[in-house]
């Protein structure tokens, strides 16, 4: 039975390959918009994933050392070959300023608000109550740019109230596919912890595909990138309802992958390796 299913988790024949478009490198300031109710310490397990990410002075394996994966399957590759350098330069609340329910053309706009530098990301994220067009029923978070200027940005929305067993498994049932007991979350809140695997994933897929012509496999309408090439796959022998080999906490029995900043842990995605065309766990 698992051999069949792992047989199922193949990636698809079709290479993710360079476009030879630009990418995400050297410095990265992240500005970020809180769009709705966050509470503090919702704030505060994704803020510390942020600064994870630019951290190296973590217990391994670490979320720094999964920033160096993506260095070394992508950006090291192309461009100036310079290391992403993530830095947090701003924060905005906004309480509802355009209702609880948005358009992905509303995201752009208030990734705008959000203020963020040349060159760098525009991290919105939304509360549990906002509906945003196909949050759960097709995606968890998406990724764009403003075509005016040199600026990406992120959207990822917190599942915890509309589809947990969706955007925030193997931390909840999931809505299809084999059903297994959920896993612990590390940090105790289900729907912030869903919040940092896609912040991840779009983090991964923003900084080597930002305008839509740099690494990604199939359409480019449509394309498969760094990490979701490789969904729900984050440790190994992992294949369909099974997230693969992880870490416990044996305190608390939370699973996880990666020690992040200020004694976090965290869940973080694999990515494809573009040499090996394999999905590749941090651990």
């Amino acid at each position: 039975m698992g051999a069949r299913m792992l047989d199922l988790w193949k990636p698809d024949a079709q290479l993710l390959t360079y476009h030879q478009g630009a990418v995400l490198q050297g410095s990265i300031p992240v500005s970020v918009l809180w769009y709705g109710t966050f509470l503090s310490s919702q704030k505060s397990i994704i803020l510390d994933f942020i600064q994870s990410l630019a951290s190296s002075q973590q217990q391994t394996p670490s979320v720094s050392q999964w920033m160096d994966m993506i260095y070394n399957f992508y950006l090291s590759k192309v461009g100036n070959g310079a290391r992403p350098q993530v830095l947090l330069v701003n924060q905005v609340d906004d309480a509802y300023s355009l209702g609880k329910s948005l358009s992905a053309d509303q995201i752009s706009q208030l990734a705008a608000k959000a203020q963020p530098q040349n060159g760098g990301i525009a991290l919105v994220l939304t509360a549990d109550d906002v509906m945003v067009d196909d949050f759960c029923s097709t995606r968890c978070g998406m990724h764009g740019s403003n075509p005016t200027s040199s600026w990406t940005f992120i959207w990822v929305g917190n599942s915890a109230t509309q589809c947990p067993g969706h955007c925030a498994w193997p931390f909840n049932q999931p809505v299809n596919g084999p059903q297994g007991n959920p896993l612990k979350a590390p940090n105790g809140d289900i729907g912030c912890e869903g919040m940092v695997i896609n912040i991840g994933i779009m983090f991964a897929s923003t900084v080597t595909n930002p305008y839509g012509n740099g690494y990604y496999q199939g359409q480019q309408d449509a394309p498969l990138e760094a990490a979701t090439a490789c969904p729900g796959y984050y440790g190994q022998g992992a294949f369909p309802g099974y997230a693969g080999q992880l870490l416990m906490d044996p305190a608390s029995g939370a699973s996880y992958n990666a020690y992040g900043a200020n004694g976090r842990k965290y869940l973080v995605p694999a990515m494809m390796n573009p040499d090996t065309s394999m999905c590749s766990p941090l651990q």
